[in-house]
């Protein structure tokens, strides 16, 4: 078992839609946050309502080369860092004759690139024992027609967890690869390109969170698809 009280963790994407639903569920089981997003004041209304539970917020745009960097610095102030769930991500929609470099670049660098810069610039800062979660998606087991750029980047990001998890073992630290369905995060409705296909009614982020947080304090390694029933 993970105990989540008291541990200092580190949730980046932390106002997105399934960010802030797994905020809130690590503050109530007792973990200490740290709030990684782009938006300034969308992080402070998060870390205003969370009180006590936040110990710090940062800034930062992950799809510069010195995002992560700057992240892991603004951790670095706070001590080590027991666990990091990267909840940041874009989607994009629409076949390959109209996927233009701008988006496909975006795609790579949220979704793929910045969770592995950010884990590179952390390594030193996690301790022993603790967990990184990279929030995935089903579409990294199921890719999907119309979204091959993006099932290409929750693939990568899977395959890489995968690899780190080996990687990491020695040095006492989880990786958590979490490939949720569809949930009602609104993410689908906000593409950086593209026209959101009809999709089926989601699974409530807050249902998602809980079992994400559920993992993180069991010990799982892998979240699929199928174990959000």
């Amino acid at each position: 078992m993970t105990d989540l009280r008291d541990a200092h963790l580190l949730v980046v994407g932390a106002t997105g839609g399934l960010g802030t639903a797994i905020s809130r569920r690590l503050v109530q089981e007792g973990a200490r946050l740290t709030l990684a997003g782009r938006n300034e004041a969308k992080l402070s209304a998060l870390a205003g309502e969370l009180g006590d539970g936040v110990v710090a917020t940062v800034t930062a745009d992950l799809s510069i080369p010195g995002g992560p960097a700057t992240v892991a610095a603004a951790v670095a102030e706070g001590g080590g860092l027991d666990g990091v769930i990267y909840a940041a991500g874009v989607v994009a929609f629409g076949p390959l004759e109209e996927l233009d470099d701008d988006t496909f670049d975006e795609l790579l660098l949220l979704n793929f690139v910045a969770p592995v810069r950010l884990l590179r610039s952390l390594l030193l800062q996690l301790n022993p024992g603790s967990v990184v979660v990279h929030l995935s998606a089903v579409v990294a087991e199921t890719p999907m027609k119309g979204m091959a750029a993006y099932s290409a980047t929750k693939a990568a990001l899977t395959g890489f967890s995968t690899a780190m998890a080996a990687e990491l073992r020695r040095h006492k630290i989880r990786v958590l690869d979490v490939r949720p369905p569809h949930t009602q995060t609104g993410l689908h409705l906000r593409p950086i390109s593209g026209t959101p296909p009809n999709l089926p009614q989601g699974l409530d982020p807050d249902a998602v969170a809980d079992r994400i947080a559920a993992a993180i304090a069991d010990n799982e390694a892998s979240l699929p698809a199928s174990a959000f029933g």
